[in-house]
């Protein structure tokens, strides 16, 4: 792939229309790949689009990346918070990756910091006032913009493709199991 492709489907590239993505690379010289490949192809490349729009409409209405976004959306969920090994294990990332975004969301006033009750050594974190406020405007807008982007597929197009999409996690899970044995 060429920098502007990986750029473009990350959404880095202003002009995702003009460059050629991964699938369609692949489609131009399908006796080389498989139906599988092109398959993941292209869930990669529509899970990179969406994800680079709903970045930049964070970005551009709210000022916030999509990390913070998905952090404060963490702990919505959790209205006694969470320990920072919670955190990362919901969201899949190292401690580390979280601490300086935590401090920094601790600085603004968004999210509170605390010591565990049952464990001196253990912070629990938690969104404040202002955090939960600021993060519950900010997903209404989301839910709205997911919407939008998949606004051309009518209802039954939606259940259909949660159901193979339902199938294919299945199947990935299986595979993984499998290599696991």
């Amino acid at each position: 792939m060429t920098e502007t492709t990986i750029q473009a489907e990350r959404g880095d590239a202003g002009d995702f229309a003009n460059s050629v993505d991964a699938e369609t690379k692949v489609a131009e010289t399908p006796e080389d790949h498989r139906d599988e490949l092109r398959l993941w192809l292209r869930l990669l490349t529509c899970a990179n689009l969406i994800e680079g729009e709903l970045r930049r409409r964070l970005r551009d209405r709210f000022d916030v990346t999509l990390p913070r976004f998905d952090l404060m959306a963490q702990l919505d969920k959790a209205p006694d918070g969470l320990t920072l090994s919670d955190l990362s294990r919901r969201m899949m990332v190292s401690n580390g990756n979280l601490t300086g975004l935590v401090e920094r969301l601790v600085a603004s006033g968004h999210l509170d910091r605390r010591t565990s009750e049952s464990d001196r050594r253990v912070q629990v974190i938690s969104l404040t006032d202002l955090g939960r406020a600021e993060f519950r405007a900010m997903a209404a807008e989301h839910e709205n913009w997911v919407a939008d982007v998949f606004g051309d597929l009518s209802k039954k197009d939606q259940e259909d493709l949660m159901q193979l999409l339902a199938r294919a996690k299945m199947s990935a899970r299986r595979a993984m199991a499998g290599a696991r044995s």
